[in-house]
Formats: structure tokens, sequence, C-alpha cells
């Protein structure tokens, strides 16, 4: 069956495929010719220095979006000079109306209001890029752009000088950026690739200097040229960053816990972080003892899936540069390297203890992060970090104290190569990554690998002007440690080959070592209005990634394929529009269907800017093989999700968008719905609110409850459970100046689950869903109040034949950072935190939300207050 359907795939496209939108031809490139000063410009945002009146001016911008190739209705002009350390570019943005600029505020990268942008190729490789920004308002914004325009970091921050200024012809943005931000060639004779943008907010409206078709493959291939850049060397960048952190905690006092009794707790801190341009091609970022108390806490959520949760990475140094080394697998966020494996939580757990001081994060003794790129279009990257052996102070259940290993000594070691050949067009890379920990045993540390290896080849390649292109990727995995932690992967939630009905692959409990791997192949038509995707997707059963990477599951072969038919231009009713059609086909290595379905969806933009989309996914029948948690596989009813989303015009002062879904399971085993709503509120130009409310609620009759042994019999316990779920994200900035921003965000979290129809599991996989389990009685199922658990009385004996934990929950919890950011100088920053984490749970049936809110002002947690300061020295 996949045979078929990729051959009806590719048969369709043989039909279809080519006959698409024909490519447009491209527009010729212009060029700019800069010149030489002998001194440096003074930056305040006029262009009155008489420097400027050595270039010509550069313009004719042309539209952009919503309408490409037409004149823009507001003029823009631009001037580029140079000296041996510095680049400036001076921008005029005329506007016929002075008075309707926008000049919203906000943090760093930011993007609001009014902008422009200038981009520079300065390696001239067509596939990478340095943005930066200017708003009207003095906020900067820079990322670096990679992989031709698909990816823009925004976690790259480069020293650079800016000044605005608004005068009765409109606005002016003066740029200093340093040659020692930039990467490029040591030659004589340079010609860099150079895009200029502008944002005009008011009409939600994008003119670039180099015409590019918003339908046209990629973005950096497509820049027009700077010129007339002679004699410049690459500048070796020395930053050094120090910081001194104080903390103050306080929790609620616990008289009989000697490691909180005292209800708070201070704590000082040093380190440093180092920035080293080692040559031109390459820079060392280095790290000493870093902290990130700065960072905003993750978002509560329930998970009540045998698989784990994926959480973003919010720590500085791992975000810059992180696409490099992004290498993924499959759809979603599995990937061989996610960094938040770095320093996480210490696994280890002590046994026999009675009140325990463990440290929430693995503490990062240091990290080295090396990265370069050469003239030849070769790109590499390097991450090297050490993690500490930690340790937690214990009171053993026979009143002794002491201390107890809950973390090893580890090192984790990540590498990335890429080749560009011919222009870009074709891309080949490899990465790989090793974990390998020290003295890993006793408090559960024995489960862990000692060492873990994955490693990886991509291939991106164009043809046709970019306009079809083909990606391939393959990978395996090594891990090698004890047999018990080899035992513990095979039968772990990603694999469970214990699995009853599991004929492919079998637990073998004397291993110390497992072996896998996985491919992707993917072929499609990249530019015009008409777009198509397909491929497939392989992760065997032994593929092991959670050291370095992350994996939700493996034992799956994916086909899938996607259309797109997009019009991007301005009609009576939209500015634009997009019809979409996906379909994917999933199985097990054993054949069984784990997952199908369809999925169609629409989105428009109206000439009120108001947006609207909708779609439908109808699912056929499918097997899940984790759902019962190495239990036998378990077969589920298709089911039919709808959504729809409405936006209001996202240029006004209050703008709101509205979300809900359904979702209905064939046979009535399941149904759900949410609903999310966000107000954006600008009262001012320097300040911004957001509260973005969702709510959820959610029946599944086949949910899973645990595992009992009955007469030597496995049974697997499911139930109905209700659950609802509350949260409300509150965000609000303010900017006192560009470099000087208070923050606030804060979540109040509120979720119930009540369980009922309790059920065991008979024959999993039957063709009839009712013959799949056996409801028990109300006298089968009792519940213990005294022992919170319930008890079944399956044979009918007057003992209970088995029992199992009460599953209900209620929990109440509220998180919260307040942050002032103020960048005193260019790269030295000072901060002040306030961080609040208060929680509540319990199995009461007193679960209303009126009940549970009422707990959110009463809520008991930690309050963490905490200086840090920072500043940069560059040699």
């Amino acid at each position: 069956m996949r045979s078929q359907g990729l051959v009806c795939v590719v048969s369709l496209l043989l039909l279809f495929g080519f006959t698409g939108v024909a490519q447009t031809d491209l527009p010729p490139k212009k060029s700019y010719t800069t010149d030489r000063i002998q001194s440096e410009i003074v930056i305040d945002g006029l262009l009155d220095d008489a420097a400027w009146d050595q270039v010509e001016w550069g313009g004719d911008f042309v539209g952009h979006r919503p309408e490409y190739n037409i004149e823009p209705s507001q003029k823009t002009q631009f001037k580029i000079l140079y000296d041996a350390k510095f680049l400036y570019v001076g921008i005029r943005a005329f506007d016929t109306e002075p008075e309707k600029i926008v000049k919203r505020m906000s943090r760093r990268d930011g993007f609001d209001g009014d902008f422009v942008e200038i981009n520079i190729d300065s390696y001239n490789d067509k596939r990478t890029a340095f943005s930066f920004t200017a708003s009207v308002s003095g906020v900067k914004g820079d990322e670096y752009v990679s992989n031709n325009g698909d990816n823009w970091d925004s976690t790259w921050d480069p020293i650079w000088y800016l000044k605005t200024s608004i005068d009765d012809e409109g606005w002016i943005a003066e740029f200093k950026i340093p040659l020692s931000q930039l990467r490029f060639a040591n030659k004589e004779n340079h010609t860099w690739g150079i895009q200029f943008t502008r944002r005009l907010f008011r009409e939600e409206a994008r003119s670039t200097w180099q015409p590019v078709d918003p339908n046209a493959p990629g973005w950096v291939h497509l820049f027009g040229e700077l010129k007339g850049i002679k004699g410049i060397k690459p500048q070796k960048q020395l930053e050094i960053q120090p910081y001194v952190l104080a903390s103050l905690e306080k929790y609620p006092k616990e008289e009989e816990n000697p490691f909180r009794d005292t209800g708070k707790e201070y704590k000082g801190n040093v380190g440093l972080d180092a920035k080293i341009g080692i040559t031109s091609d390459i820079t060392l970022d280095l790290t000493f003892n870093p902290d990130f108390g700065q960072v905003d806490a993750d978002p509560s959520t329930v998970n009540l899936s045998a698989f784990q949760l994926f959480f973003q990475e919010r720590r500085p140094f791992f975000l810059e540069g992180s696409s490099l080394l992004n290498f993924r697998t499959s759809g979603g966020p599995n990937n061989l390297f996610y960094s938040r494996r770095v320093g996480g939580r210490p696994p280890g757990h002590p046994e026999d203890i009675e009140y325990i001081d463990k440290p929430d994060q693995t503490r990062i003794i240091g990290a080295a992060k090396i990265t370069g790129k050469n003239a030849k279009g070769f790109s590499w990257g390097l991450l090297e970090s050490v993690t500490n052996r930690e340790h937690a102070d214990v009171v053993y259940t026979n009143g002794n104290r002491g201390e107890e290993v809950v973390s090893p000594y580890t090192n984790y070691l990540v590498a990335r190569a890429q080749q560009d050949i011919d222009g870009g067009k074709t891309v080949v890379g490899a990465l790989a990554t090793h974990v390998q920990r020290f003295d890993n045993r006793g408090n559960g540390l024995e489960y862990l690998h000692d060492n873990a290896t994955s490693a990886g080849i991509d291939l991106d390649h164009n043809f046709k002007d970019r306009k079809y292109g083909m990606e391939f990727r393959v990978m395996f995995s090594q891990v090698e440690g004890t047999q018990g932690a080899i035992y513990k992967t095979q039968t772990a939630s990603q694999r469970f080959f214990q699995r009853p009905n599991n004929n492919y692959k079998e637990v073998d409990s004397t291993r110390t070592s497992l072996t896998g791997s996985a491919a992707t192949f993917a072929f499609g038509k990249r530019s015009g209005n008409w777009r198509w995707t397909f491929g497939s997707n392989y992760k065997s059963p032994e593929l092991v990634l959670n050291d370095a990477g992350f994996l939700r599951q493996t034992d799956d072969i994916n086909n899938w394929f996607w259309t797109q038919y997009r019009i991007p231009k301005v009609t009576k009713m939209f500015r634009w529009q997009n019809y979409n059609v996906y379909a994917e086909y999933n199985n097990d290595f054993g054949g069984a269907i784990t997952n199908r379905g369809v999925n169609f969806n629409m989105n428009w933009e109206f000439i009120n800017y108001w947006g609207f989309g909708q779609g439908v996914w109808i699912g056929g029948k499918r097997a899940s093989n984790a759902d019962l948690r190495g239990g036998p596989s378990i077969k589920y009813p298709g089911n039919v999700n709808y959504w729809y989303w409405i936006g209001s015009n996202s240029r006004k002062k209050v703008r709101v968008s509205f979300n809900n879904w359904f979702n209905w399971g064939n046979n009535d085993f399941s149904k759900s719905s949410g609903i999310s709503l966000n107000v954006d509120i600008r009262p001012v130009d320097a300040m911004q609110i957001s509260i973005s409310p969702n709510i959820n609620w959610n029946r599944d009759d086949l949910q899973y409850i645990s595992e009992a042994e009955l007469n030597g019999e496995p049974k697997y316990i499911l139930g109905r459970v209700e659950q609802e779920t509350y949260s409300m994200s509150v965000r609000a900035n303010y900017n006192l100046t560009p470099n000087l921003t208070l923050e606030f965000w804060g979540q109040p979290f509120i979720a119930s689950g009540v369980y009922s129809m309790f059920k065991k599991v008979n024959e999993p996989n039957s063709e009839s869903y009712n013959s799949r389990f056996t409801m028990f009685s109300d006298s089968e199922v009792v519940f213990n109040q005294a022992e919170e658990q319930y008890e079944v009385y399956e044979s009918g004996a007057s003992t209970p034949d088995y029992t199992f934990s009460n599953p209900n929950f209620n929990i109440v919890q509220f998180r919260s950072n307040f942050v002032m950011r103020w960048e005193y100088i260019p790269g030295s920053t000072l901060f002040l935190v306030w961080a609040n984490n208060g929680s509540y749970f319990d199995q009461s049936t007193q679960n209303s939300f009126s009940d549970l809110s009422s707990r959110l002002s009463g809520l008991t947690g930690n309050n963490t207050f905490l200086i840090k300061y920072t500043y940069r020295f560059i040699l």
C-alpha cells in the first residue's frame, strides 16, 4: 500500500507538476558604487556630514508586498561609505505625510512600526547575509540570514550604532557598522551582495531596492551588488563580557525541613562570556559558568501522553547561531541536536531520604562555540560544553545527613560542516554529536548512557533556476552503556520493544549498545503560484537521539504530499490568498497503520487588512504502539478536526485574533474543542500589552490510567477523562528609551481532570471498537478514600484483585518574570529581575473553574530577586 501511494503521487506530479505557472525572467541586478573616506562620520541621524557628498544617492525602490514591481507610494534613497574600520549607511525615507509616520517602540528585534533595513552578503556566497534594521523610533534589529533567506536568526546581536530623525520630508536613519561584525574575504577588491527593504507601516507595504518577486525561490541570491570597496582588511574581533550577579530567593518556611527552614537564601555568582575573532573567517564564542536568570520560565502544561514535551530554547548562548547546528530528522521538533539537553535538570533520584536540597539545573562549567566560513563557501561549527557533577544535600530516613551525586560530569560535542556548490544551488553537509558521561553510577545514573553518538549527512539541490529542489538526509545513532541502561532504552516510551504483539523487535537484556538509523527524501516545486512537495521518511526502531537531540518516537515510516496555490497579488477582495492540501500515511516497521489522513486549509487577508482562515483534517483508523505504555498496540477510530481563525487589522493600536477548533472521534470515543484569543494593545508608541487567554476542553474515553497484574496476566486500565484547561499569557513591554525597557510576563494556569467509566483492555486490535475493551461495573471498581486509590474486584472475591491510584488532578499555577533591561552602552547590560513561581495540586472533586481560580491569589511558591551586571570590553 505504501508503494501504491507513492506511485499515485508521482503520477499526479508527472501529469500536472511541470505545467505550473512559469517563472518570470529575473530583473537585471542593480549595482551601487561606494567610496572610501579618511575620517569617521559623526552618527547623529541628520546626514549633514560633508563626507556624504562623496557618493551619489541610490534609489528607485519598487514594490515587493502586497504588489510586486509597482512604484511605491513613498520614495526611498540611500548612500553607502566606508573606511578602514566601519561601513556607513544613510537612508532617507521620504514621506509626503510625515505626521502619519508610525513611531512604535519595542525591545531589540521587535520590528514594529516604520523601518528600513539593509542586508549585506559580504561573502557574496548568495546564501548568507547580515541584516541590520532601523525603526523610525531608533530601535535596532539585527539578524543572521542563512539558507538563502529561509532562516533569519534574530538572536545574533552584533555591536553597531544607529541614530534616526524625523523632518518635514520624512525620516532619516544613519548606520555605523563595524567591519569586525561582518565576515568577508581577504582580498583587494570586493563585490558584496546588498538589498534594502522599507516598510511603510500604515499601508502594510514593503518596497525593495533590488526587485524580488515574492514568488521567487530564495532571497539572498537575488540581491543587487555593492562595488567600490577596496583595500580593507578583515577585522579580528575580541570582546570579553564578564558578569556579576546577586540574588535573593524567598520561599515558604518548612520548619521540619533543614534545607528550607529559613524561608530565604542569598546567592552570588560571577562568570564570563567572550567572542574572539581567531581569523577573518573563524569566530570563537566562550562562556564560563553562565547564568540565565533573566530568561523567561517555560509555560505551564499538562502531559497525559507517553512522550516527552518539547520546550523552546531561551538561553542566549545557545540561541545565537543555532541555525547552523540544526539537523532535522523529520517534521516537528525531532532533531539530532537539542540544546536544552545541556544543563538540564539533574536526573539522579536518591532513595531512602526524608529531605533533599537538589539543584534545579545542572551547572554548565563552560562552553565553547567555534564557527567559520570561507570565501569558497565552506562553513562549519563546533560546540563543546561540559556540565558539572552535581550533588544534592540530603537527610536520610534514619535522620543522618549526607550528600548524593545526582548528575555526572558530562561532555557534549556537536560538529557541523556545509559546503556550498555552484553559488549555493547545491549544499552538502554533515553533523555529528557525541555525549560522554563520567562515573555515572548510583541513584539511577547507571541507567544513563556512557556514550551516545549520532551523525548524519544532508544534501539540498536546486535546479531549473531554483524552481525545483530536492533534499536528502541520512543519519545513524549509537548508544553504549550498562545492560540495565540499554534495557531501559529498549523499553522506553520511544520504542517499547516489549510490546506483546511486536513480532519484529524484541528486548535483549544482555545488550550493551544499540544502533539505529533514519533517512528523509523530499522533492518539490519551490517557486511560482503553485508549489508542491512529496517525500518519505523513516526512523528505525533502534534510533536513539535523546542524549544530545530530541526524538519523540521511533519505528515510523512516513509518506507525505503537500501542495499550495498562492495568490500574493491584491485583488478586489483580498490582499493575498493561499490554498493548501496535505496528506500523509504512517506505518511502523511491522506494517501497522499508525496515522493517515488528509488536510485542506485556506487563508486570506482582505482589503481591509483583516484575516481569515479555516481548515479540516480527516483522519482514518490508526494504531498506537505507545499508549498502553509497553502493552500491545491499540487501534483507534478515525477523527475529524475543524478549525478557523479571524484576525483584525494588525496596523491598529488594538488588534485581536481569535482561534477556535473542534475535534470529533468516530464511534464518539473522543471529543474536544478549544478557543484562544490574543489582544494586542498599543496605548502609546512606547508600550505594548498582549493578553492571550486559552480554554481547552477534552473528553477521551480511552485514556490510559495504569497497568496491573492478575494471575500473572497484565491488565491495562483505561478510563474516560474529562479535562478542562484554562491559561492566560500576559506580556507588557514599556520602552523608556530604545535601550531601556521594562518587561513583564505572567501566566496563570488552571487544569483539572476527572476520570470515570473505567475499563480494561481485551482485544486492542479488534476491528470492532466495542470488542477492544470491557467496561467495569460500579461494584467492580470501588474508591478507597483513605488510601486515595481505586480497588478492582474483577474476580468477585472479597478482597481486591488489584488497585490503581486516583488519577484525578487539579493543578493551579502562576509563573511570572519582571525584568528591567538597560543596555547602557552597546553590548553592556544591567538586569533587574523578579521571578515568581507558585503552584497548588490536589485530587478533590472541588474542581470547577471558580473553585480553582480562587486559589490563584493564595498560591505559595518561590520569589527570586536578582541583579545582574554585564560589561563588554572591546579589545
